[in-house]
């Protein structure tokens, strides 16, 4: 419910547009249509008490929706899929503890928790049809410019221009460069200079006006300010720092001072506690239920090779600490130096028995204790040895911002095709790739997917020996 109320409260934060509209309510409006249509199919009565307070539990819980317009469809199904898999467990878990599931006839409940995520991707894809077309109507569409034809100017243009839901049409630049030292800017004109702007903006009623321009000339910037309060176009500074690769950017203030947040982690505020309390739910279900498998594993490492049964290895964790990270030893040596060779394929250190709970993850299943000592988590950036950090950061631009967040058992990247060894610097360029996607698009519903993933993966990845 406090993520509900987190995720409304930044809705009503942002500039509340049609197309903002339609992502916040389409999903809301659904859940519960379905939900009534399936009451009135089974001849309950839709404004008794009981479904008056179940439509509006359900309102608060999925509004807004967090599937955006733009994205593909294999992202608004696996959205669909573990958003609703979330508000069944939590709803349905209040329910059953409070007693309130027993107003409600059971066949019509599972009736609404099975047609419902088709309906949700069917209202999805509807939106998608309808909303650039109407949008796409003259009337309906934002006039603006752009001040600045650079990278962060052109980037913005093309956005508007291929996503036409967002309703606003691009009608030119403005900058004070002749035009032999400009970059193409396709279809779009070069209107005139950056002094001319605010008389053309009054004279052909425009109505939002975009500064791409650098941050160095302030003096310029608040010139172009002062001219334009005389207009009544919405002005937006699209500032260069965006031109970066921003991990979680967002808009904060530090007693009143506005600040541009630039790489900061996702784990911050309620996304901690509920991050954390994710991790040791489900790392002391498992480790119970797998109770029997530790020790069968635990046998079989001890009776395969001499040794230690476990082996410990020192990684980086959270903000690139030291961390000592479990796993059932799997090979007859135990590397912790400053040289440390990665595991290849046919590698003669592995062990008969290791090459089999290397392949099935069961070599893994320790750091399920490294999740309960708040060390790792089940979902995040797969932890590498120290010496290996200490070789591609130097290689690999951004590498360290992977440990903004705790190290996780499995990753983004790993049910994508990066697991196992990484042997030339650009396979271990895209790993980083997917452990930074991770960190800007994380959501409990996406470690649900990753968990599930991996699931579906132990058994067949190729990538494992």
């Amino acid at each position: 419910m406090l993520a509900a109320i987190e995720r409304q409260g930044n809705f009503l934060r942002t500039s509340f547009t049609l197309s903002s509209a339609v992502q916040a309510f389409v999903d809301p409006i659904t859940v519960i249509a379905v939900l009534y249509a399936c009451a009135a199919y089974y001849g309950e009565r839709l404004l008794s008490p009981p479904y008056m307070i179940l439509g509006a539990l359900t309102f608060a819980l999925t509004f807004p929706g967090n599937i955006g317009l733009h994205e593909s469809p294999r992202t608004l199904v696996r959205k669909v899929v573990t958003n609703w898999f979330l508000f069944v467990a939590i709803a349905g878990g209040f329910g059953y503890v409070a007693g309130y599931l027993h107003y409600f006839p059971r066949s019509m409940l599972a009736t609404w928790v099975a047609v419902t995520p088709a309906a949700l991707i069917a209202a999805q894809l509807a939106a998608r049809m309808a909303l650039p077309k109407w949008m796409a109507l003259e009337g309906n569409q934002r006039v603006a410019v752009v001040a600045g034809i650079n990278d962060i100017g052109l980037q913005l243009v093309r956005q508007f221009h291929d996503h036409p839901y967002l309703g606003t049409r691009v009608v030119g630049f403005f900058d004070d460069r002749p035009p032999a030292r400009l970059p193409a800017s396709g279809d779009v004109p070069l209107l005139g200079r950056i002094g001319e702007l605010a008389d053309f903006v009054k004279r052909h009623h425009v109505e939002a006006i975009y500064l791409a321009l650098p941050m160095a000339p302030q003096p310029r910037i608040l010139a172009i300010l002062d001219e334009l309060k005389d207009t009544t176009a919405s002005i937006y500074f699209v500032p260069d720092i965006f031109v970066t690769d921003l991990i979680q950017g967002r808009l904060d203030n530090v007693g009143g001072m506005a600040v541009v947040g630039v790489c900061e982690t996702p784990f911050t505020g309620f996304n901690n506690v509920l991050k954390r309390a994710s991790d040791i739910v489900l790392a002391l279900l498992i480790l119970v239920l797998l109770a029997p498998v530790l020790l069968a594993v635990a046998i079989g490492v001890k009776r395969s090779s001499p040794g230690p049964v476990v082996f410990k290895q020192r990684r980086y964790g959270l903000d690139g600490r030291e961390i000592l990270v479990y796993k059932f030893r799997s090979m007859t040596v135990c590397d912790d130096g400053d040289n440390v060779r990665q595991a290849t394929r046919n590698d003669s250190r592995i062990t008969p028995f290791g090459a089999f709970i290397r392949r099935t993850s069961l070599d893994e299943l320790p750091q399920f204790i490294n999740v309960l000592q708040g060390r790792m988590s089940i979902v995040g950036p797969r932890p590498h040895a120290v010496a290996h950090n200490e070789t591609y950061r130097k290689l690999i631009k951004g590498y360290m911002i992977r440990h903004k967040v705790k190290p996780g058992i499995t990753g983004w990247a790993q049910v994508n095709g990066y697991r196992g060894e990484t042997e030339t610097v650009e396979k271990m360029q895209k790993r980083i790739e997917f452990d930074l996607d991770y960190l800007r698009n994380w959501s409990l519903g996406l470690d649900l997917w990753i968990i599930v993933k991996t699931a579906l993966l132990v058994v067949k990845d190729r990538n494992a020996y």
